[in-house]
């Protein structure tokens, strides 16, 4: 299991091997694969917010090589599904066709936006990004409230 500390928090953020699977799947590791993404889901025990499920992609959404539009009617229902299951909406993810991902200005503007315009008790969302590169180094993994983004880096 892949795991992230938060900061000085005590807190930390670990991946499920499932979701880890998810991930390695969607890689843009041929030229003619289209940006994936989804929505993250968790579950928490103490200080550990483990990443249980992800979402996407799904037919709907609009995906290019280098962009990806979710389709947000389909997300909204995820959610209520997901609650249903006692799991929490964190974030979202989606790939990048580099091989160690970085985010872009868009990328941080809106996951800062969702924070803003979402109603729920989180300190920051979490933005996933997968590229082409091994986990952990093709994985970027940030946290973002709604003015700024920190990147998380894994237990060594």
């Amino acid at each position: 299991m892949l795991s992230y500390p938060i900061g000085s928090s005590g807190q930390s953020i670990c991946f499920a091997p499932e979701v880890l699977a998810h991930f390695h799947r969607h890689r843009q590791t041929r030229w003619y694969h289209r940006e994936a993404g989804g929505q993250l889901f968790a579950t928490t025990a103490g200080l550990v917010l483990t990443i249980v499920e992800a979402t996407g992609p799904r037919r709907s959404d609009r995906r290019t090589r280098v962009s990806y539009v979710p389709n947000r009617a389909a997300e909204a229902s995820e959610i209520a599904d997901q609650q249903t299951r006692g799991r929490v909406f964190v974030g979202d993810w989606h790939t990048h066709p580099e091989s160690v991902p970085n985010p872009s200005p868009l990328d941080q503007r809106s996951i800062q936006e969702c924070f803003r315009k979402s109603t729920h008790g989180l300190n920051g969302f979490l933005l996933v990004i997968v590229g082409l590169a091994e986990f952990p180094d093709g994985l970027l993994v940030s946290v973002s409230d709604s003015e700024r983004t920190h990147v998380l880096h894994p237990y060594s």
